[in-house]
C-alpha cells in the first residue's frame, strides 16, 4: 500500500527498498536484491509473512538513490528505480567485486549517465536537492548481535545509515546497525525502523529507539525477506503505539 506522511508518500517495496516521494523529489533507499524488484521474490518456507510481493518494478523515477553497504548494493535494482539524471549516493566502502555484483558504482554511473557521490562514514552532502547525512552503522562486538567469538556481520566501517531530508521532511534509515548512542540525538520526522534482529537492532531495541527519537511516524522495513530476517511486525507496532509514538505497517503491494 502507500503510506502518506506530511508531504510524502512512502512505499516499502521489499527488503531494504523504500520509496519516498514528495512534491518535488523522489528518493529510494537500498534498491533491489532477492528478487524484490524483479517479481521473483518468494516467501521463505514456513514463514507467515506480509512482506511486499509484486510484479516486476521498473519505475525509473528516483532523483536520489541511497546505498548503505555491500549487502544492499544491487546495480540492477538501481537501474530499476533511478531516473536518467539521478544522483547516486553510495557509501565509500561499497565494493562491487567484494559484494559479487558488478559493475562498480563508478562504472554503473558512467554507463547510465547518473551522477555519483561517494560518501564517507560521517559526512553531509547535497544530492538532487536532498540533504543527506551519513551515520555509522555497525554491530557492536560486545553487543547483543555479536557471535560468541566477538565477530559480527556488520563491523564498524562496513556500512552507514542515512538521515536525509526530502522536500522538508526528515527521514532516518539507520541501515544494518545496532542501536547506537548517536541515533538518540537525531531530529527525525519519519523513522524507517530496521527490526530484523539477527543482523541488526531487533524489534524491542527499535521500539525503544522510536520512543527516544519521538518521530511523527515510524514505518518498519527490512524484515521477513529471508528467514534470518523474520520479525513480528504486529508486535513491534503494538509496542511502539503503546509508547505513544504513531506507527504504520506498509505490508502487501499496491
Amino acid at each position: 500500500m502507500t503510506v502518506r506522511h506530511d508531504t510524502l508518500t512512502v512505499r516499502w517495496l521489499g527488503y531494504a527498498t523504500a520509496r519516498l516521494s514528495g512534491p518535488e523529489t523522489t528518493v529510494y533507499t537500498d534498491p533491489g536484491r532477492y528478487g524484490v524488484l524483479t517479481g521473483e521474490w518468494q516467501p521463505p518456507e514456513g514463514l507467515d509473512t506480509r512482506h511486499p510481493a509484486g510484479p516486476a518494478y521498473d519505475a525509473r523515477d528516483g532523483d536520489c538513490v541511497l546505498v548503505t553497504h555491500d549487502h544492499h548494493y544491487d546495480p540492477d535494482g538501481i537501474r530499476r528505480v533511478a531516473a536518467p539524471d539521478a544522483t547516486l549516493v553510495v557509501y565509500e566502502g561499497v565494493g562491487a567485486e567484494r559484494a559479487g555484483r558488478p559493475p562498480s558504482p563508478e562504472a554503473l554511473a558512467a554507463n547510465e549517465g547518473y551522477d555519483l557521490i561517494r560518501i564517507e562514514e560521517r559526512e553531509t552532502v547535497e544530492a538532487a536537492g536532498v540533504t543527506v547525512r551519513s551515520l555509522p552503522a555497525y554491530n557492536d562486538p560486545d553487543g547483543p548481535h555479536a557471535k560468541p567469538d566477538g565477530s559480527v556481520v556488520h563491523p564498524e566501517g562496513f556500512g552507514v545509515g542515512y538521515r536525509f531530508v526530502v522536500d522538508g521532511v526528515s527521514v532516518l534509515w539507520p541501515g544494518d546497525s545496532d542501536v547506537l548512542p548517536l541515533h538518540r540525538g537525531l531530529d527525525v520526522s519519519l523513522f524507517l525502523a530496521n527490526v530484523s534482529g539477527s543482523v541488526c537492532m531487533d524489534r524491542h531495541e527499535a521500539a525503544a529507539l522510536a520512543e527516544a527519537l519521538d518521530p511523527d511516524l515510524v514505518c518498519p522495513i527490512h524484515y521477513d525477506t529471508q528467514s534470518f530476517l523474520a520479525a513480528d511486525s504486529r508486535a513491534f507496532a503494538a509496542d511502539v503505539a503503546a509508547r505513544g509514538v504513531p506507527v504504520v505497517l506498509d505490508e502487501g503491494w499496491a
